[in-house]
């Protein structure tokens, strides 16, 4: 009991200082508070430990590039990250707009007329969570994925900033969250995947010039309801302003083996986000180990 009653304490010291956070934010206003959260973060991420992860990254990805050249784009990353964390309390009302703080959508025209199920794959680039938000204005219930906190009052904060009056489906990650999703999928609405992180199981795939765990949930689920499966981006243009950029849906392989199907299709998947990687590898989040393990060995040895 003396250990769950520390924990609850905890739990609502984190929520106050989470609660503080994101008011701060607010009163800061979304031109400010972008500036401060790159600042800080800019300023200390290339300090954290974490940061070897990245620059070893960079390293595999651009290995013809210095490594004042990687240092750049890690401080550049970082700078991204602090912008993207200190502007979530203002993407649900931030408008559709061609100037300021705001989204503006190309590639409105890659939308099927009429169609709802649809399937997004996107990465972690710019403020990632803009994607839902334009999703809701241009008419789409997309529900998405989403890993929670471990503290549960944190998670009930960060949950009540996201929907932003909107009612947005989340999901959480893991087998109940995933049965969730493809009920959702199924009731013929739209899902949003960010596809761009490591796991323990999937598809062995090339991706940034290295073998690295890919799922293949999007293909598989694509291929499974017939539904387009869409890529999309999200590039920064300024402190809270993003472009949302609509890529055409990516052809449906229909060979008859689902499984070589399902691994060419997410190949392909792979393909598009390398390429968004290396065209603004600055707004990519680089601080976890995507590749294989043994793409570390001299990281952890050094």
């Amino acid at each position: 009991m003396k250990g769950l009653a520390q924990r609850q304490w905890q739990w609502r010291l984190e929520a106050l200082l989470v609660r503080a956070a994101l008011g701060f934010s607010r009163w800061l206003g979304p031109r400010r508070a972008s500036a401060l959260g790159g600042a800080v973060a800019r300023t200390v991420g290339p300090w954290l430990p974490v940061s070897r992860i990245g620059r070893r990254n960079l390293e595999l990805a651009f290995p013809e590039r210095d490594a004042a050249w990687r240092e750049t784009v890690l401080r550049g990353a970082w700078d991204n990250l602090g912008r993207t964390m200190m502007e979530l309390p203002h993407l649900p009302r931030l408008p559709e707009s061609a100037e300021g703080p705001g989204w503006e959508l190309v590639g409105r025209e890659n939308l099927p007329p009429g169609e709802r199920q649809l399937i997004f794959v996107s990465a972690h680039l710019a403020n990632w969570e803009t994607l839902p938000v334009v999703a809701e204005r241009v008419g789409l219930r997309m529900g998405s994925l989403y890993r929670a906190p471990d503290n549960p009052l944190v998670d009930a904060a960060l949950k009540q900033m996201r929907k932003g009056g909107a009612e947005l489906p989340l999901f959480p990650k893991g087998a109940r969250g995933a049965r969730q999703a493809l009920r959702h999928l199924a009731g013929g609405e739209a899902l949003g995947l960010l596809v761009d992180q490591k796991l323990n199981e999937g598809l062995e795939l090339p991706f940034l010039g290295q073998p690295a765990m890919t799922t293949s949930a999007p293909a598989e689920l694509a291929l499974r309801f017939r539904c387009p499966l869409i890529p999309t981006r999200v590039e920064r243009m300024g402190p809270c302003r993003f472009r949302v950029v609509l890529e055409p849906p990516l052809s449906l392989p229909q060979s008859g083996d689902n499984a070589a199907d399902a691994r060419a299709l997410t190949m392909a998947v792979n393909a598009r986000i390398e390429a968004w990687v290396r065209a603004r590898p600055q707004e990519w989040l680089w601080l976890h180990r995507r590749f294989a393990r043994a793409a570390y060995r001299r990281d952890r040895a050094g």
